[in-house]
């Protein structure tokens, strides 16, 4: 069964995107997650992507040939029976073409590697929503609705997890950075930041549906706090009629309940008739207030202590 952050990504991966700019900030965030370099020295450089999910090797796949329709690509499929995954891997053939596509990405500059920040392609908002998506699709995770909120990104690249840490701070999410053995991990934690964070790169289905979980959880809580309530009153009240019975039944046993004045000998019947009853309800069938069914018991209950003693 497909986990949530796997049909977040599979929905991500038909995301239209029509500008230019947002498929090269989408696409350098998906390279920079999970792809290498490899040199071939009659041809030169190429590239090789590997992605835990199909859709998201498509994904890269169909933003390379959007960005040059003259960039060959292969697709291959790892196993690892131990932990039963399965990891896609696009090979990006060494060719004239690869040189100019890293350097619109800002991968290489002047033909040098460059491996620092990639501000240049984030200059604009819907650019830096598609980097996100990107950065996301190539090694993001996010608990299912039911779950508690948790949402992150990893990266092998202490560059890019500094990146995206200060790129989500500047559009105001409050994520941390942790790094996990080799791992950099981007988080965000509180529930309403997961959902803005989902909304922003597109995942708006996935973001109403951790919502919707959200309010089917708070209104579970609130009525197990208001059967909590319930259930402690019905246990005082029961409390309260067993003790009250227990000192009727006290006066019974020496002969003081018939001499008792009318209206607690009255009080002390209906106890008896309705051991059930709430004192609200006692009162109503006495035809008093319950402040003075509660005098009454406190009375009862004086008398049968002091013949105890």
């Amino acid at each position: 069964m497909p986990s949530f952050a796997s049909d977040v990504k599979n929905a991500l991966s038909r995301t239209d995107t029509d500008r230019s700019c947002c498929q090269t900030a989408e696409l350098a965030a998906l390279l920079r997650m999970g792809a290498s370099m490899v040199t071939d020295g009659a041809h030169g450089l190429g590239l090789r992507f590997a992605a835990d999910n199909a859709a998201v090797a498509r994904r890269v796949i169909r933003l390379l040939h959007t960005m040059d329709g003259a960039i060959e690509t292969s697709v291959a499929m790892e196993r690892t029976p131990q932990l039963r995954r399965r990891t896609y891997i696009v090979n990006i053939a060494a060719g004239e073409s690869v040189t100019p596509l890293l350097t619109r990405l800002g991968f290489l500059d002047r033909g040098t590697l460059r491996t620092g920040t990639d501000r240049t392609l984030l200059r604009r908002k819907c650019c830096r929503a598609a980097y996100l998506r990107g950065a996301f699709l190539g090694g993001g995770s996010v608990n299912r609705p039911e779950a508690s909120c948790h949402l992150e990104i990893t990266t092998k690249s202490a560059v890019m997890g500094r990146g995206l840490h200060t790129l989500l701070r500047r559009l105001h999410f409050p994520v941390g950075l942790t790094d996990r053995r080799d791992t950099y991990v981007v988080y965000l934690k509180e529930g309403d930041a997961v959902m803005d964070f989902l909304s922003l790169i597109g995942a708006e289905e996935a973001a109403e549906e951790i919502e919707v979980a959200r309010n089917l959880k708070e209104v579970r809580a609130q009525v197990n706090r208001l059967v909590n309530v319930e259930t402690a009153n019905l246990q005082r009240a029961v409390d309260a009629a067993a003790e009250q019975l227990a000192a009727i039944e006290r006066l019974h046993s020496v002969g003081m309940l018939s001499s008792l004045p009318e209206d607690l000998r009255e009080t002390a019947e209906m106890r008896r008739l309705h051991p059930e009853v709430s004192m609200a309800e006692l009162a109503a069938l006495c035809h008093i207030s319950k402040s003075g069914m509660s005098h009454r018991l406190r009375k009862i209950r004086a008398m049968a202590e002091e013949v105890s003693i």
